[in-house]
């Protein structure tokens, strides 16, 4: 685990440009163009539109800073309504139409279709909404990363801390809950091997439908099995505030956790006082937190001024403007060795990202590793305030 508190700047470390006053746009540079496959509708909206802004914001705030080495930034996008279809005629219109160094993919789903496109182009480096595991297989995707730990990565974050607050040599006991998809399955299997590792049992596994279902059945299984917590994956939020108050219910003493998508401020809106105690893990520090940095810094001020009345914004946005910053930071490295914007020559810049401190997004200086920061903290719901509250360090994964 490693101290919040340590600071270290990275190569061209976008922090420094904080400090740097007005500067003016150079007007005699070519753009560099952020393409976006963005589900502004469809069944993934509710995060769609907080990526969008986050990725708006940072557009704006970085052009306020003198863009990329001069060179202004444009964000293009097209809605997909999340649909694999869509997002492919999208990259494929943006992409025509424009010289597109960095590309947000809207899905898993999207970004394993246009993979072998991407491969044969050669001329855009991906990231985007999805952490799936399989994007960070270098072979069969080396021009995709994950702007954070992939799922499996998060599963090793929240055991770790599980490991850590063994007492007396007992060993902790798990459930794994999930949902009956790509998404949901996708972190078990490695999860399993992970928990082993650590000393830590697995004694149930469920799987449901993913959404609002009856799970009276299963949470008689937990009750069973009295594991000490839940990790829940492939949710957003149903049936996990079903299996909470069920369980609480039978007097069960369970710590429930789980992963991005479910660890945002829509589980302690929909469940109020019930979502007291869940956790999940965090690669980014929360909008709301009482965390700060001259990057965090200067992301609220630029929320704040885009649109005063919005208020908190998801943890969506946070990812949307991370991935903007990475994009940034891959594409300054790459111009300032003198190279050519193509996804060999970026990925090789993503990589040789060591250290790098991002003011405050994320707590602790970060390293890529196999395309992908396996980076993240722990967080819990204090109810009665209306926000997670840190109760781990920052947890590198080696």
């Amino acid at each position: 685990m490693l101290k919040s508190g340590r600071r270290l700047a990275g190569l061209g470390s976008l922090v420094a440009a904080l400090t740097v006053t007005a500067p003016v746009l150079a007007q005699d540079k070519e753009p560099i163009v952020f393409g976006g496959s963005i589900p502004l509708s469809g069944v993934f909206a509710f995060a769609g539109v907080h990526l969008h802004a986050g990725l708006t914001d940072y557009t704006s705030w970085i052009n306020s800073q003198g863009g990329i080495n001069g060179h202004p930034v444009k964000y293009v996008m097209e809605d997909t309504g999340y649909e694999v279809d869509r997002s492919v005629a999208a990259f494929k219109k943006i992409t025509g139409s424009n010289t597109v160094p960095v590309y947000y993919g809207d899905s898993t789903g999207f970004m394993k279709t246009i993979a072998s496109e991407l491969n044969s182009r050669g001329t855009t480096l991906m990231s985007g909404a999805s952490f799936a595991t399989a994007l960070t297989d270098n072979e069969q995707y080396p021009y995709q990363f994950i702007p954070g730990p992939n799922y499996s990565q998060m599963f090793g974050i929240i055991l770790e801390y599980i490991a850590s607050q063994g007492e007396g040599g007992e060993k902790p006991t798990v459930a794994f809950v999930y949902s009956d998809t790509e998404f949901g399955k996708d972190p078990i299997e490695n999860g399993k091997e992970k928990a082993a590792e650590l000393g830590i049992d697995v004694v149930e596994e469920i799987v449901t439908k993913p959404g609002s279902v009856d799970v009276s059945a299963e949470v008689l299984k937990l009750r069973r099995v009295r594991p000490d917590y839940v990790v829940f994956h492939g949710y957003v939020l149903s049936p996990i505030n079903e299996f909470m108050v069920q369980m609480r219910q039978m007097g069960l003493d369970t710590q429930f956790m789980g992963t991005f998508w479910s660890s945002d401020k829509l589980i302690i809106n929909k469940m109020g006082e019930d979502a007291d105690g869940y956790m999940g893990v965090m690669p980014y520090n929360y909008y709301d937190s009482q965390e700060s940095g001259p990057m965090l810094d200067a992301l609220r001020a630029q929320a704040e001024k885009s649109d005063p009345e919005a208020g908190y914004r998801p943890t969506g946005y946070m990812q949307g403007w991370f991935n903007a910053m990475v994009w940034t930071e891959v594409v300054k490295r790459t111009l300032d060795a003198g190279k050519e914007l193509n996804a060999k020559n970026m990925a090789e810049s993503l990589s040789s990202i060591k250290d790098w401190d991002t003011g405050g997004i994320i707590g602790v200086p970060v390293t890529a590793k196999n395309m992908s920061f396996p980076v993240g903290r722990i967080w819990r719901v204090n109810a009665k305030e209306g926000r997670y509250e840190p109760v781990s360090d920052w947890i590198q994964l080696d």
